[in-house]
């Protein structure tokens, strides 16, 4: 089969595109034929090495596909082959093939598009547990979302609507303020025009946000910090900017402000029953018209380096996937 391989740690733009054998199969695995694979920011940085969880090179990038079941381990049950199933994965996902543990396998409707469903767990999931399950955000509360037109950001917009939550997302350029919009936001600022701290607290009547969903890190969480009502909550999702910042506690406590750190895949090892239970309530969200999911590109597997470059540049909004 055909995949993309990271020979050593290092540049996206390194990788190679080369014939490989078939992944082995194990008792608990299903093998999937890949018709879709997302990008996610983290493969950037798995590639590089950076990750918190780290493969021995040679190995295959890439952590979310969508497909056909081809063939089901001895002890697996509950799926078949020609199912059409979304899974996770720890890595392997940059590929015309892939074994998955049924555990990350998720079957889908005849409904929903393997283009989308390619997209959905790792974005999806981070965004409803993290809103739900770590910040426990309530209906008629106030939402702060950055990176909004992104792969996460876009996917937090609309969880916290489906929650009841007022939705404030922030993005770069009136195209993707559009498009935060279009799946929800209720007020958008341009972080490249706009002060966040000034606008989110003229937009709250001075109280500021009391969730705030950051996957970007830098400069934008210390504006987050500053415009954080009293009692609020910061979700630290990642790092896009390439800047972890270091919090003003002394802010922190004077406004009496929680940070919470948030690893999604950590969670599918600690506390795997709580990410199957998230996810099959956002396939029910899907499943009843409350989600759009936005696939912003695609691009043939065999350019999956190029496909890196604009996710990186943020060149698209929603989701970027491979198709072999």
């Amino acid at each position: 089969m055909r995949a993309q391989v990271c020979t050593a740690f290092g540049s996206h733009e390194d990788l190679t595109f080369t014939d490989v054998p078939e992944p082995e199969m194990s008792p608990d695995g299903v093998r999937i034929r890949v018709a879709a694979a997302a990008l996610n920011f983290a493969d950037t940085l798995f590639i590089a090495g950076t990750y918190q969880v780290k493969a021995a090179p040679p190995f295959i990038p890439g952590f979310e596909v969508a497909g056909e079941v081809l063939e089901v381990g001895p002890d697996v049950t509950g799926l078949t082959p020609g199912d059409r199933v979304m899974a996770i994965l720890d890595r392997g996902g940059f590929a015309e093939q892939v074994v998955a543990p049924a555990r990350d396998v998720y079957p889908l409707t005849s409904t929903m598009r393997l283009l989308e469903a390619a997209g959905f767990p790792i974005a999806y999931g981070t965004s409803h547990f993290g809103l739900t399950d770590r910040c426990h955000v309530a209906p008629g509360e106030t939402v702060l979302v950055h990176g909004a037109a992104g792969g996460v950001g876009l996917t937090a917009v609309e969880c916290a609507k489906v929650l009841g939550a007022r939705v404030i997302a922030t993005a770069g350029g009136p195209d993707k303020l559009a498009v935060a919009t279009a799946h929800g936001a209720d007020e958008v600022i341009d972080y490249r025009t706009e002060n966040i701290k000034a606008r989110v607290r003229e937009l709250t009547g001075g109280r500021g946000a009391d969730v705030v969903y950051d996957p970007v890190g830098g400069e934008i969480f210390e504006a987050s910090v500053r415009c954080t009502a009293p009692d609020g909550r910061i979700l630290v999702v990642g790092f896009a900017s390439g800047t972890i910042p270091a919090p003003a506690a002394n802010i922190l406590l004077v406004k009496n402000i929680s940070v919470i750190g948030f690893n999604w895949g950590g969670y599918r090892s600690v506390a795997p029953d709580r990410v199957r239970a998230s996810l099959a309530e956002l396939l029910s969200w899907w499943n009843e018209g409350k989600l759009k999911p936005h696939v912003g590109a695609t691009y043939p597997l065999a350019d999956a380096v190029k496909a890196l470059r604009a996710l990186k540049a943020r060149a698209h909004t929603g989701k970027v996937i491979l198709i072999p």
